[in-house]
């Protein structure tokens, strides 16, 4: 199983980006995939889920109405879309599944906003 993110960067306060995490090793389109982050002194958080029939389970209250998480199963593909960035969204985004009851995770895309 390999999970590999990209797509972050600097950002200006209001800014958007979008994550990509690209999947491979595993049946993707049978699997939950999920994006966390984790910033600098802080505990690691989960920040949106999207199951396998398209429906995304959970965001987190911070990000509620900013954030959207999608997946493209033809690209094995999995997305995080991030508008009206704020400071506070500044951390390390990782890209998780769990696959035969072992969890694997990305290497993680720094995001930083900040002007």
């Amino acid at each position: 199983v390999r999970l590999v993110e990209s797509g972050g960067g600097l950002v200006q306060p209001g800014g958007s980006l979008r994550l990509s995490c690209a999947a491979s090793g595993f049946t993707f389109s049978s699997a939950d995939m999920s994006w966390y982050r984790q910033a600098p002194g802080k505990e690691l958080e989960l920040v949106a889920t999207i199951n396998t029939f398209y429906s995304p389970t959970n965001y987190a209250d911070s990000v509620k109405g900013r954030f959207t998480i999608s997946r493209a199963n033809d690209k094995n593909t999995v997305y995080l879309q991030m508008n009206s960035l704020k400071p506070e969204d500044t951390a390390m985004y990782y890209c998780k599944t769990t696959w035969r009851f072992v969890g694997y995770w990305g290497q993680g895309t720094q995001v930083t906003v900040s002007s």
